[in-house]
């Protein structure tokens, strides 16, 4: 019964990992294909949402689409798809269904349980179901949040070279975003952006605002408000930037610093459960051995 189901365990996870890979290509393949036919990459968001799309209509909230907090999340993740709304939604009241599904399966091929107990199981693949997507979003926003932090130090740091070297603020945003895009597509992505409003007419305050405000990061904010504001008082551009970029190091600094300070309370759990009673079996192992053997026959006596 064990070695079935840790088979069963074995073959679960294989299937995960396998449709994980095959739905989420690495960003080497995607690139490549890219690179060899552009034309033809392919957009598997438009096919997920021509299939659950019709779905999305049961939890999809009413009101203004436009001023809703989760498109602005949408937007902090870098989703700026028109379908994005419909695919969320969608898999969001198909997802509970399917893992409902296979999950009955599953109990009812290897396992014989009562109704309540079974009942029990559904209930929780349907909720991971529903909180899935969120968790999705949550992950590539956090990621994102994170590539563009740690590298706007960078950024900021080549807009002082730009600006000392001689050129305006508008070029020196043109010329960041296109070499910022070999290390962070994101970032370069956003100023690119930004670019592209202040060319369409919108003023310099209000494109870093919106830069602000799609980034979701709160350096960025205060990033925009200083150019803002040595533009409006007059004040050295140059020196303002020099200042920014030294407090944006230093917060990466201790940003990474705690995430070190971290890292022996996290290896705690997996300490505890696995190399502790490893250990424990080769120290005490042979010493329980020898006294199995001797008090084993005298109690036997006994």
């Amino acid at each position: 019964m064990f070695v079935l189901a840790a088979l069963v365990c074995l073959a679960v996870t294989a299937a995960v990992a396998g449709l994980f890979m095959l739905v989420v290509p690495s960003r080497v393949d995607q690139r490549l294909q890219t690179i060899e036919n552009p034309a033809s990459a392919t957009d598997w968001g438009a096919t997920v949402a021509h299939a659950v799309g019709p779905f999305a209509r049961v939890l999809a909230p009413p009101g203004a689409w436009e001023d809703s907090p989760l498109r602005l999340r949408f937007i902090n993740a870098g989703i700026r798809r028109e379908d994005a709304r419909l695919i969320y939604f969608g898999l969001k009241t198909v997802l509970p269904l399917v893992l409902s599904f296979c999950t009955w399966l599953l109990l009812r091929a290897f396992t014989s349980m009562e109704e309540i107990t079974v009942l029990m199981y559904l209930m929780i693949a349907a909720l991971a179901g529903c909180y899935l997507p969120n968790l999705a979003l949550w992950l590539r926003l956090r990621e994102r949040k994170r590539e563009i932090f740690e590298n706007f130090p960078d950024a900021a740091d080549l807009m002082l070279v730009c600006v000392e070297a001689g050129l305006g603020l508008d070029a020196a945003l043109t010329r960041i975003a296109d070499e910022m895009s070999i290390k962070s597509r994101a970032l370069a992505e956003e100023l690119h952006l930004t670019n592209l409003e202040m060319r369409a007419g919108a003023s310099r305050a209000q494109s870093l605002r919106n830069l602000a405000l799609r980034s979701g990061i709160e350096e960025i904010g205060t990033f925009a408000t200083m150019l803002t504001q040595s533009e409006k008082f007059g004040t050295s551009i140059g020196e303002s930037l020099r200042v920014f970029s030294e407090d944006l190091r230093h917060k990466r600094q201790v940003r990474a610093e705690e995430h070190a300070a971290k890292v022996p309370t996290k290896m705690l759990i997996p300490l505890a459960l696995f190399i502790f009673p490893a250990i424990i079996m080769v120290v005490l192992g042979p010493a329980l051995i020898v006294i199995i053997r001797t008090i084993g026959p005298i109690l036997s006596a006994r």
